[in-house]
């Protein structure tokens, strides 16, 4: 099956300047090479100035790009079949204050060329059918930000770019969010979702993206990035009333809090043989609680890596 996005040593620089005198070129991206398949959700992440705006624009169509390859659905970005298959989301949506939801979606949908009685169906999917006839104007910036999300749904697109799409949603919101998002994927939509938010990509992204510098420096589903970055697993160990000292003395190389709560940390190869070690402690252990490195921890570990 032929990726949804194809992206091959992609390369963009914008030129320096300070006043009257040029400076260095600014290298946006670096050779970047990576593929997106249908129904698949890629997180991409990186700091600020890392690159991804400028990937996502030249995915888009928006800007120019100085050498490589860029496939969109199979077509080149920014050409009418391509924008006819993507959709995108930016972090910050703006409509007119004075019409209603429904009259915005209505909107768009003419323009698109689908039967703007779709309108009320796609607010549905979002959550805005109470506000559908309240002026947008006197929408939150998450219920603005939910307009976005159904206007983007015009047309199924195949692929779906988001610019932290999550920003203004209150906590019941971006779980819906991300539920409709899973609801796509399995349609087969691919979707490509810059987030600052780790928390909430951790365990509803099936691909990782990790921008640094304008270069892609780790790309893979969680469980690849961890066993690549090799980092510490942590165990918390409660003892069993009574049993604080028993299990501070079994593992001196933890370190105990003042309620006896124990710590280890260790790679993950070693995982299994201090689990052994735990059980075989039996009643004098009253819970355990293992915990493996975040994307946060992921992320921190890869970009340090490149000098951020």
């Amino acid at each position: 099956m032929t990726p949804t996005l194809t992206i091959s040593r992609l390369t963009k620089a914008f030129p320096g300047s300070a006043g009257r005198q040029r400076i260095q070129a600014v290298e946006a991206l670096k050779q970047v090479s990576l593929t997106l398949e249908a129904g698949k959700r890629a997180a991409l992440l990186g700091h600020n100035g890392a690159g991804k705006s400028t990937m996502m624009k030249i995915v888009l169509g928006l800007i120019p790009f100085d050498s490589g390859e860029v496939s969109v659905c199979g077509a080149h970005p920014g050409s009418p079949a391509a924008r006819t298959r993507v959709a995108y989301l930016p972090e910050n949506v703006a409509f007119h204050p004075a019409l209603t939801g429904e009259e915005q979606l209505r909107h768009y949908l003419s323009l698109r060329g689908e039967d703007p009685r779709q309108a009320m169906e796609l607010l549905a999917r979002v959550g805005l059918t109470p506000a559908a006839r309240r002026r947008i104007g006197t929408y939150s910036k998450g219920m603005r930000q939910r307009v976005g999300l159904a206007q983007t749904l015009i047309g199924r697109p195949r692929l779906l770019v988001l610019d932290e799409p999550t920003s203004g949603l209150d906590p019941v919101s971006r779980r819906d969010f991300y539920d409709l998002l899973d609801g796509l994927a399995a349609e087969g939509t691919a979707i490509l979702l810059s987030s600052h938010v780790l928390t909430e990509v951790e365990a509803r992204t099936d691909r990782i993206l990790i921008l640094s510098g304008g270069e892609l420096v780790a790309e893979g589903t969680l469980a690849d990035l961890r066993a690549r970055a090799a980092l510490p697993v942590s165990l918390l160990v409660r003892p069993a009333p009574g049993y604080a000292a028993r299990l501070a003395a079994a593992f001196p190389e933890g370190s105990q809090d003042g309620d006896g709560l124990l710590r280890l940390a260790c790679r993950q190869a070693e995982k299994l043989p201090l689990l052994a070690r735990i059980t075989m402690l039996g009643s004098a252990v009253a819970d355990l609680d293992v915990i493996p490195p975040s994307l946060e921890d992921i992320y921190s570990h890869f970009s340090r890596r490149d000098g951020q």
